[in-house]
């Protein structure tokens, strides 16, 4: 996995996983926690992190596949737009038709390396100050 090379990156950090594959989902949680994050879920539906939001005021970075169980994660996305929250889009259907609120948004397709992935959202969580 390659975890050495991420680890302790994102301590401290509270990372929302949004999946609804449970092995990739436990890919992400694992190399997220290896780097030092304390990850929400991973949560397989919309509403189950629109809940989290509102009990969960820590979070500060997100991992979101687009399509999680048939619907569209723009409502969440939206969201943590509003909060000031950093993600990364993941999805194996590719990115045509995203909206163009979420045009700026790191995109990642799947399959990819999660420690990879766990460095981006350390450069994304820098990048914001």
């Amino acid at each position: 996995m390659g975890v050495d090379l991420v680890q302790g990156l994102l301590r401290e950090k509270f990372v929302l996983v949004m999946e609804d594959e449970y092995f990739i989902a436990d890919d992400i949680a694992r190399a997220l926690t290896e780097a030092g994050a304390q990850v929400v879920g991973p949560f397989g539906h919309v509403h189950q992190g629109l809940d989290r939001l509102k009990v969960e005021p820590n979070i500060n970075l997100a991992v979101l596949d687009i399509n999680l169980n048939g619907t569209k994660v723009f409502d969440l996305a939206a969201q943590l737009q509003e909060l000031g929250v950093p993600f990364i889009f993941a999805t194996g259907y590719g990115f045509g038709h995203l909206p163009e609120q979420f045009a700026k948004v790191p995109r990642w397709e799947k399959p990819f390396d999660v420690s990879s992935l766990a460095n981006a959202l350390a450069a994304l969580d820098k990048s914001r100050g």
